[in-house]
């Protein structure tokens, strides 16, 4: 492996020599080796992502085979005394731009296809870094086991959501994804293929996962496994009291512990300030055969009605109780009566419902388009204010888009991991997901619901409402050590430890190349 990168090293220490001339570094990418692509479409592809808000050509893409390829490239960039951007991108569903690489090179992960490997206890399995969950899937149920916690959309890749933390209704249960993993292979910012664990290399494995690619890029997770259920009971209920809802939520995560036949499976949510709304790109649960009027629902607070999203997971052999499971535990909510809406599919099908509506918006021309999305962690103590303010208030009567609203609970995420979670016991996703189209009404342009996006920070600022950003994005480095809080100092402790001359994830804004210098003070 040595001598396989010869050339390649010999380029790129070139580029970074002469790119600061009058020649185009590009001219001097690829000529000699097939795993870098200048192919317009591909750069330009590279140079966009899922929130379309952002654009950034990088130099070059690069196609690795393999990890070692990875880490060959990462090496030369750190050896060329003045070092390049590299970023990872797995599926391009970052949203501001995250994972580019201006003047510098794109890792392709998704073009390795390295199949997956469950271990022969069914307890794990292998996968390369830029697979996606849909594939992870598909191969774990030859077996009859899938991972135990999951994200709402599965085309994203598997180093993608690690990088983040990974989260869905199975959170409050299982964790997110991140607390879900034995061991990673990780190729840090000086070029080094290291596996880390909770035993081996702790420090590394820690600050990579939620680490949003500062530390290393993942090649290889090995993911918890378990048993898969072969059906879903899919539920929604309705609320038009925000109290009694966040009641109900609070109550089912709360029983995380119990036995798998006295809980949920998936506990979410969302809310719902227009009657399109029920039917949007995230599932198609409701259909002609099994209509719902939100018009025949008073809502108390304003017309702003609310929506508890449950399952139950169960197979053949479980099948002759789940009604009884799920009646009993529905006994203790206090959701609209009359309002339960039920059907039943298999869990394949359950897990990757986003996927359907996306094809139908794809056809429409509906989904390429760009996404100001809005992630949020807010402290149970503060839902109902920002309930009265956002939801009832800023808001108004027209969203553009599904808002996502459920509980976590925070001893489930482990905190020696790089992301920060609100100080509370208990916090709540809100996760606004809406789309900007192009000639659509006022409430529908980019400039509004970015704006919007900007009053909502405020009004939580203003309040003193501690939020933490998911997937989050800041423009200083300020901003940046103020969302980090307290772990600020382990966050830059590690980044001069594992990537010193800020290679990684340069789209993150956290530390800009020439950044050298430790404040010392938040």
């Amino acid at each position: 492996m040595a001598t396989k990168f010869v050339l390649t090293l010999a380029l790129c220490r070139l580029i970074v020599t002469v790119g600061l001339m009058s020649l185009d570094p590009r001219e001097l990418i690829g000529i000699n080796d097939h795993r870098f692509s200048l192919d317009p479409a591909q750069l330009e592809s590279a140079s966009r992502d899922f929130g379309g808000q952002n654009q950034a050509e990088p130099l070059a893409i690069f196609h690795p085979t393999s990890a070692d390829d990875i880490r060959g490239l990462v090496q030369a960039a750190y050896e060329s005394g003045h070092g390049w951007a590299v970023s990872a991108r797995g599926h391009g569903h970052s949203i501001n731009g995250q994972a580019h690489a201006k003047n510098g090179v794109v890792i392709e992960m998704s073009g390795s296809k390295q199949l997956p490997r469950v271990d022969e206890s069914l307890k794990y399995v292998d996968v390369w870094g830029g697979e996606l969950w849909i594939d992870v899937l598909n191969y774990t149920l030859r077996y009859g086991v899938a991972p135990k916690s999951w994200t709402d959309y599965l085309y994203l890749s598997v180093g993608g959501t690690l990088s983040n933390a990974g989260i869905s209704g199975q959170a409050f249960n299982h964790g997110p994804q991140i607390s879900n993993v034995y061991e990673l292979d990780v190729v840090t910012g000086k070029g080094e293929l290291r596996t880390c664990s909770e035993e081996q290399d702790s420090e590394l494995f820690h600050a990579v996962l939620g680490g949003l690619g500062q530390f290393g890029i993942i090649t290889r997770a090995r993911i918890a496994l378990e048993s898969a259920p072969q059906r879903v009971r899919w539920i929604r209920l309705l609320y038009s009291n925000f109290s009694r809802f966040t009641h109900d939520q609070e109550y089912l995560i709360s029983l995380h512990m119990l036995p798998a036949a006295q809980k949920f499976d998936y506990v979410e949510g969302f809310v719902i300030v227009d009657e399109g709304l029920i039917n949007n790109w995230r599932s198609s649960f409701f259909s002609p055969s099994n209509p719902v009027k939100i018009s025949s629902v008073v809502g108390a607070n304003g017309g702003v009605l609310y929506c508890l999203e449950i399952t139950k997971n169960y197979d053949q052999s479980s099948a002759h109780t789940i009604d009884q499971e799920v009646g009993e535990l529905l006994k203790e909510l206090q959701y609209i009566p009359a309002t339960e809406f039920t059907t039943d599919l298999p869990y394949v099908n359950f897990l990757n419902r986003v996927h359907k509506a996306e094809v139908k918006l794809r056809s429409k021309g509906l989904w390429e388009v760009p996404h100001p999305w809005l992630n949020l962690f807010i402290p149970k103590s503060r839902i109902d204010e920002f309930d009265k303010g956002v939801f009832r208030g800023i808001l108004g009567n027209k969203t553009s888009g599904p808002i996502l609203i459920y509980p976590m609970n925070k001893n489930k995420w482990d905190e020696r991991s790089s992301v920060v979670t609100p100080d509370e016991e208990v916090f709540y996703l809100v996760a606004l997901l809406r789309s900007a189209l192009d000639g659509g009404e006022e409430t529908q342009t980019l400039k509004y619901l970015s704006d919007q996006n900007r009053q909502i920070l405020r009004f939580c600022d203003d309040a003193g409402i501690k939020i933490k950003q998911y997937l989050p994005h800041y423009n200083t480095q300020k901003q940046w050590m103020d969302h980090f809080g307290d772990k600020w100092p382990t966050i830059y402790q590690r980044k001069m430890e594992f990537d010193p001359k800020h290679i990684l994830a340069t789209g993150q804004r956290i530390f800009q190349p020439n950044f050298r210098t430790y404040t010392g003070s938040l």
